[in-house]
């Protein structure tokens, strides 16, 4: 077991942790040190007695927006099962070291996965579970950080810890832009205006009206998720 180090914020979090982030350095599929790093982030959380629910993206595998060939709704379902993969590979590597989880999908494939029941999920964390939640909201036209939201609010989160390949909001993309300012704090209407790429609108707008506040981290970053739940994050709070 890790010594925590950090002071508990939050007793009930989401977080979210995007495809790309997954992928690492290699750009697709998943890489296997980013895959433990963050595992044992969330397994050290849990251990302090903080309910983790994931949900994860699909983003290293497909993004729906990238064919013009195939209706849209097709290619979100695409998406949805690129999300069921991240599910499974995190579960696997959480549970090789010794964390208690369950994946839940919202399409069910019960051969693989429980179907998403909010009551469930809340048994879970009293039992000390981490609850990965996958399929996004399991319509298309949604993306997962809607999801994400959705589960936060669903499951009365604290925070949505948002990992992202980047560490925050910036004014323009850090990788395009050398000169890229980044925020420390901002506000859900801000960074609607202004149409930061950090979330879409409805999910920011879903955590503004349920007063979730979002914590931005780089998810690949050595105690990335600890700080969030700490309340002492290297990246940006939107709220």
């Amino acid at each position: 077991m890790f010594p925590f180090l950090y002071m508990v914020k939050y007793k009930r979090v989401l977080v979210k942790i995007s495809g790309e982030s997954l992928a690492g350095e290699k750009g697709f599929g998943i890489d296997d040190k980013v895959v433990k790093e963050i595992s044992a982030q969330l397994k050290k959380v849990c251990e302090t007695g903080v309910a983790v629910g994931v949900v994860v993206g699909g983003g290293n595998f497909w993004r729906g927006r990238q064919t013009d060939e195939m209706d849209r709704s097709t290619a979100d379902y695409i998406g949805m099962l690129a999300t069921v993969m991240n599910g499974l590979a995190l579960q696997a590597e959480l549970e090789r070291q010794g964390a208690q989880t369950r994946l839940q999908t919202a399409i069910n494939m019960t051969k693989i996965a429980e179907p998403f029941i909010v009551r469930k999920a809340l048994s879970h964390f009293e039992k000390g579970r981490i609850v990965i939640f996958a399929c996004g909201t399991g319509s298309p036209y949604f993306t997962t950080d809607t999801a994400a939201a959705l589960r936060a609010a669903e499951i009365g989160a604290e925070a949505l810890l948002l990992g992202k390949n980047v560490d925050g909001v910036y004014d323009s993309d850090p990788k395009e832009n050398a000169k890229a300012v980044k925020y420390e704090r901002i506000s859900y209407m801000e960074v609607i205006n202004k149409k930061l790429k950090v979330m879409d609108a409805t999910a920011v707008t879903m955590c503004m009206e349920n007063k979730i506040p979002i914590i931005t981290f780089a998810a690949g970053e050595k105690d990335s998720v600890v700080k969030a739940v700490s309340g002492e994050v290297n990246g940006t709070v939107i709220e």
